[in-house]
Formats: C-alpha cells, structure tokens, sequence
C-alpha cells in the first residue's frame, strides 16, 4: 500500500529511554530490538525514532555531528540495519528523525566554513557581519534563550542559531546544502527507512536582508520566561522559499516506492494550522506535518474542533499528524489532569479522542501506560532550557525519563546501570509486566481502542462532521464510503448528558463506559461513547450546557 502513512499510527520512541542492553544508563538500538514486539502488539503501523546519529549531545542528539553514522552510544550501522529488519519482520514501517536546519558546531562543514571567508563551505552556513557598534545583525532570538548570533573570531562573523549556541544553522538559501542534505536522505532511503520526521521544518530558510522580527502582541503585565515569545517571528523562519525546498525532498521520495514525511512545524495558534495545511497540500509537498497545536495546555472541545477544521478547510487533500505527547512537552496525563476525575479516566479518553480524529496520529512512548510527567529536581535535569530558565520553566527531561518495564528488575527494567535519568516512582509503578497482567489497565484499553480504529475504515480516512454540543462535550462523526460513527467526548469530570437522535451504541465501542435510554446518552466524567446510525434519520447528537 504506496499511502500507507494516511491514517497510520506511528509509535515515537525517544532511544535513549526505551531500553539500554548493555547497562551504561542509556537506551540502545540492540534494547529497542528487544522490545520492537511491545510495540507491534500494541496496534502500531510505525516507529519513528529520534536521532541517533553521532553527536555531542548537547542537545541530545538534536545536534549532529555526522549524517551518515549511528553514535556508539546507540551502537552501529549493523545494529540499525537489525532493527530494520525486525521492525520490517513485525510488520512495523521505520521513520527516522532528520535534524536539517542546523548541526552542531563539530561537524566537518562548520569546522570547515568557519576557518574563513573563502572555503568551499564558507556560505553553507548563516554568516553575518557585526553592527557598527559590534552587535549582532538584527534582534533575532534563540529558541533556548538569549540571541540567536553568535560571534566567531576567526571570520570576525556572526553565526545563526535558532537553538543552542553549539547548533548552527545551515544556510538553505545554498544550492549546495539543499543538494547535501537530499543525499543524506538519499543514503537512509537505500538502507530501507520508511520514511522521515523532519525535525523544525520551517525553520530551513531564513529573511535574506535579515530584517528584524516586531514584537508580539502581550497583555501580561510582565514579560513571558522564555524572551523568545516576545517576538512575532515573521523573519527567522517560515519564508515562502521553505516550500521550493519541500518539493525537492517529496521529488526524492517519490523515487522510492512506499516512503513517507512528516515535518514538525515550530509553531502554536492558528498560524501553525496554516503552516501545516500549506506544507501538506497537494502531492508535491510533505506527506504530513504537525504542530505544538494539540500539544499544549487547552482541553476544550472549542479547541480540538477548531484544529481539525482549519487544517481541512485550508488542505481538504492533506493530512495532518495528531499527537497530545512527545519529547519536547509536559506529557498530557499530567498537564491535562485538572480537567478529570482521575488520571486512568483521563488516559483512556486521551486514547480515544486521539484515535478518532481524522488524520494520521503519535503516540508517544509510555503514553499507552498513562504516564505522568517525572517530577525532577535542578540536579537531576540535562536540558539546556530547563536548566537556564529553572523554576519557572522545567524543561523537557519530565517526558523522556526511561521507559518502565517491571516491577522487579532494578530502574524498573530499563538499565542494570544507572539511567542518565532517574526513574521516579510514579512512573515505574505503572510498568508494563503491571498492565499486561490487568485487562481494565490503560494499556489495554490502547490495544482495544487501536484495534478498533483499524477495524472502521471511517476512522482511518473518513471525513469529519462536528455536531453542534456546548461545552465541555466535543462530538463529530467520521464518515466513510457507506458507513458512519458518532464519535461523542464528555471533556469534564462531572457527569453530562447528551441528546442523541438516529444513532445506537456501537456493539464494539470499546469505551464500555456509557449508558443510552429514551435518546438520552449518560457519560460519566471524561467519559465517551461510539455510536452507530441506526438509519433512522439524521444522526443528530447536541448538548446545551
């Protein structure tokens, strides 16, 4: 199946905190191996992985060194090529993280393109002179705090870097580099990746006169923690030759049978929806993208309906990657938690609402457990921002603490050594071997819930109509070619209920949680229901709060 990515469901797993083999405290490509079946079982069609390629790891990976390699950390080319294999044996496509916007200072081109203005690589990377005064070239700020320039004294130049100091940007305005990186994609491909996710995708081109960004609109009487939401950045990133770029790397993959993309837009609020609409239209651009849309604070059916209606409003042919979890945000169970009756409850209707939305979908490692964000002290933290804007901002190392597999082994199962992050209580009583042995566990409920999304083909590409409910209910229904379902979310912790017409519980609704008499649909809090046109009229479903 050549779009077998429309609708899939990909399994992010984070390699440093999935399982370590040889006990150094740091997860490993042979430890994934080991437990690529968790990941099978559990109803994935994917796994992206993110980056394993050598590295400093300043950044944890997010600052490559080399391309082409697999870190020693992680082990080697051969143990990748393992794990393709038994990816590919278990029926798992792999997706692998590209980190192309910037690499890290130790790469040979930047060591090249610094030592002078006249090298071969001197303009692969984004170099700029000094104000009159000595200051940088414009008001541009890092992502992780402070300016985004950098001096260098042996060009007597500034250097770009939307991210640490040590991750500098690459200059895509270059034909040079946008051919370099296309045949380092070209290299993954021949070694049989499924496809890319392509991290900060719009971020690879950058305002060639190097104009300042405005200040962004704030009503707060103080400034935000992070100086960067000061901005409205209109100048450091997304500009309109990002696109000519896009096509050259969907040319590329359409050489290959089966491949796909997906692109992680730096972006929240409607203009990220936008941003993902205009980079997936059409067949010429990126397969998928998604945004930090869902992957915030809001929990309100206002906010997840209108995500999903601009997106299709703007790329009717396109399709969106819908995540509530990943590496670089607090993890839902625990950021959505004021808004349930209990974390378990707030688990499975996360599973459900995600899974019964039109598009593809992430999940992100430990999610299918219910795992809450680690409580970590200053000590405990390796994330640059969270270290630099500690307390107030903690950081990502809260979702990308280890993986816990048993309640017997030491650190949970994850590492017979000492893990490069602690594994907190918390986290290691809701362990795997726990789950499986628990048929009401919320892993259970995943393997139930993914079963049943792949058997209604109205839920893997059917289309979205919203039915009109105040909130806090959020109810839609997915329509395929000759089937329908009523798709209905109490997004509260207290009870509701909810006036249905034409529609009858489904006899597979997973969610074995709601009840339905004279018309009327009872949902206990955060609970949902799956309901089926019975054929007599319009399905109708409304809630007047």
């Amino acid at each position: 199946m050549t779009e077998w990515w429309r609708g899939a469901v990909i399994y992010q797993i984070y390699p440093r905190s999935f399982q370590d083999s040889n006990g150094d405290g740091v997860g490993d490509l042979p430890g994934i191996v080991e437990r690529l079946e968790h990941v099978a079982r559990l109803g994935a069609d994917a796994v992206w992985l993110s980056p394993i390629f050598p590295s400093p790891m300043a950044d944890m990976g997010y600052d490559v060194s080399d391309y082409t390699g697999v870190d020693p950390l992680f082990g080697t080319l051969a143990d990748f090529d393992r794990l393709v294999g038994r990816a590919h044996a278990l029926g798992l496509k792999v997706v692998i993280d590209q980190v192309l916007s910037h690499t890290s200072d130790q790469h040979v081109w930047f060591k090249e393109s610094r030592a002078d203005r006249d090298n071969p690589r001197a303009d692969w990377y984004v170099w700029a002179d000094p104000r009159p005064d000595g200051g940088p070239p414009n008001n541009w700020a890092s992502v992780f705090g402070g300016p985004a320039w950098e001096w260098d004294t042996r060009r007597r130049q500034y250097y770009l870097h939307n991210f640490l100091a040590s991750q500098p940007d690459l200059n895509f305005h270059t034909p040079a580099v946008q051919d370099a990186v296309l045949e380092v994609l070209r290299f993954w491909l021949e070694r049989g990746v499924d496809g890319f996710r392509f991290d900060t995708v719009n971020y690879y081109f950058h305002d060639r006169k190097l104009r300042p960004n405005p200040p962004a609109a704030r009503d707060a009487a103080l400034p935000p923690v992070n100086p960067y939401e000061m901005q409205e950045h209109l100048r450091d990133k997304t500009q309109p030759e990002n696109v000519g770029f896009l096509k050259r790397i969907r040319t590329l993959m359409d050489h290959y049978e089966a491949r796909t993309t997906v692109g992680e837009v730096g972006e929240s609020g409607a203009r990220a929806i936008e941003i993902m609409a205009d980079y997936t239209r059409g067949a010429k651009r990126l397969h998928m993208a998604y945004s930090f849309e869902l992957l915030g604070a809001p929990f309100t059916a206002r906010h997840f309906r209108k995500a999903v209606e601009r997106f299709y409003k703007a790329a009717p042919d396109g399709c969106p990657c819908w995540s509530f979890s990943n590496h670089d945000v607090i993890r839902h169970a625990s950021r959505w938690l004021p808004h349930a009756a209990d974390a378990d409850a707030l688990a499975r209707q996360a599973a459900a609402l995600l899974l019964s939305l039109q598009g593809s979908v992430c999940l992100y490692q430990g999610e299918e457990l219910g795992l809450p964000e680690s409580e970590l002290e200053l000590e405990e933290l390796t994330d640059p921002p969270g270290i630099r804007f500690w307390p107030e901002y903690k950081g990502r190392d809260g979702c990308r603490t280890p993986m816990p597999w048993d309640g017997e082994s030491a650190n949970a199962g994850f590492s017979a050594g000492k893990p490069w992050l602690p594994v907190k209580a918390p986290q290691a009583a809701r362990h795997v071997a726990g789950q499986e042995a628990d048929p009401g566990s919320v892993l259970a409920f995943y393997r139930r819930m993914l079963a049943f999304r792949r058997s209604r083909p109205e839920l893997v590409g059917g289309g979205t109509r919203f039915f009109r409910a105040d909130e806090p209910v959020l109810a839609f229904l997915r329509q395929g070619e000759g089937s329908g379902l009523a798709c209905v979310f109490n997004l509260s912790a207290e009870t509701r209920a909810v006036r249905v017409k034409g529609l009858a519980l489904s006899a597979d609704d997973p969610s074995q949680a709601a009840g339905l008499l004279d018309r009327t649909l009872t949902l206990g809090a955060n609970g949902f229901a799956f309901l089926a046109p019975t054929g007599e009229g319009e399905p109708r479903v409304s809630y007047r709060g």
